[in-house]
């Protein structure tokens, strides 16, 4: 883990929680239920643990999918389309914030800095868009599951 940033930790918040209609982990951030309720109270050490958990996540399912082929011209593309992005979360996370912003106009991901790895081809970039945000949501949902619901699992054996 890494030293909590000079930057506060924004809220992952984007409006849609489902936490209140009893998910464990929400469909729109995709942060742990106790994580929604108390992100109020948590220090920037607490808040940067999870926002590197989900952009560490984010990362791969995008990863999985896409290629980042000009980091200097996908950055440039997220400036110039003014696309709300956190830098410090890299470049495939900037990805997947011009893909919802804008996912049906890109004609050209190469114009962008990217390319769809070739399993992946045959899928419009909003498809591509939706799948990594399932995705996505199924990464958090296994780590919920194993770490937060089942945390003891190879525990020490009771005496």
């Amino acid at each position: 883990m890494s030293k909590p940033s000079k930057n506060p930790v924004k809220t992952p918040c984007i409006g849609v929680c489902s936490t209140g209609i009893g998910d464990t982990v929400c469909r729109g951030c995709k942060r742990f239920t106790h994580e929604v309720i108390n992100w109020n109270s948590y220090n920037p050490s607490q808040k940067q643990i999870v926002d590197e958990r989900l952009s560490g996540f984010l990362s791969q399912c995008v990863s999985n999918r896409l290629r980042i082929c000009d980091s200097k011209l996908l950055n440039w593309q997220l400036q110039v389309q003014q696309i709300p992005h956190v830098p410090s979360h890299g470049d495939y996370c900037g990805v997947f914030s011009l893909l919802k912003a804008g996912a049906g106009q890109i004609e050209d991901p190469a114009s962008y800095g990217f390319e769809v790895n070739l399993d992946f081809r045959h899928m419009g970039l909003e498809k591509l868009r939706d799948a990594i945000d399932v995705e996505f949501f199924a990464l958090s949902q296994a780590h919920y599951d194993r770490y937060i619901l089942m945390p003891d699992l190879f525990g020490e054996p009771d005496k």
